[in-house]
């Protein structure tokens, strides 16, 4: 029964997740939390570790949470139900890619998406950098070492964009964000 909750609640985030893996993190979110796979805290490590780790984040959360909840065979159904609607989609706009981006009604469908994800990535974005930085609503405190973190990781963005004109590879980026985890959460 888990395997097939995993593969139809995986194939739901497959289809319904436009825009890339940030655009996705709130459906994988409603998934895991409705079916109880994961708790919020677990979760959010679990993206952190799939930011960073090589491959797709969606993959390596549906890898994950497919692990945890039935081994190596929850991890293949929750990856492949994952994959699988993109798949598709690919193989079927491959064959019509000539005469499907010329129609002006697709054009209009992908313009009037672009916003609808930018807007999925911010909240998402808002809603974990608040989620992280403060403590459960019912006992308001704020953690002043995410805090730091989150700001100084702001401030290296926007000195380091000032002084060369570039934006900061994500790799040092998320390299700096571990040594600074390191630094102000273990000593």
């Amino acid at each position: 029964m888990t395997c097939l909750q995993l593969f139809f609640g995986f194939l739901k985030v497959g289809c319904f997740a436009f825009g890339g893996a940030y655009g996705a993190i709130p459906l994988i979110r409603d998934v895991v939390f409705s079916y109880g796979w994961l708790d919020d805290e677990n979760l959010s490590y679990m993206i952190a570790v799939s930011e960073s780790t090589p491959g797709p984040i969606m993959v390596n959360l549906a890898t994950y949470v497919g692990s945890s909840q039935a081994g190596f065979s929850g991890a293949l159904i929750a990856t492949l139900a994952v994959v699988l609607p993109s798949f598709l989609i690919l193989l079927l706009v491959t064959a019509l890619l000539k005469t499907i981006l010329k129609n002006k009604y697709i054009q209009a469908i992908l313009s009037g998406l672009k916003p609808c994800v930018t807007g999925i990535v911010l909240a998402t974005g808002i809603y974990m950098t608040v989620n992280n930085c403060l403590e459960p609503l019912l006992s308001p405190h704020i953690d002043l070492r995410a805090v730091l973190i989150t700001v100084l990781l702001s401030a290296i963005l926007f000195l380091y964009r000032k002084r060369t004109g570039k934006k900061l590879s994500p790799i040092l980026l998320i390299l700096t964000a571990a040594c600074l985890g390191v630094l102000i959460y273990a000593l």
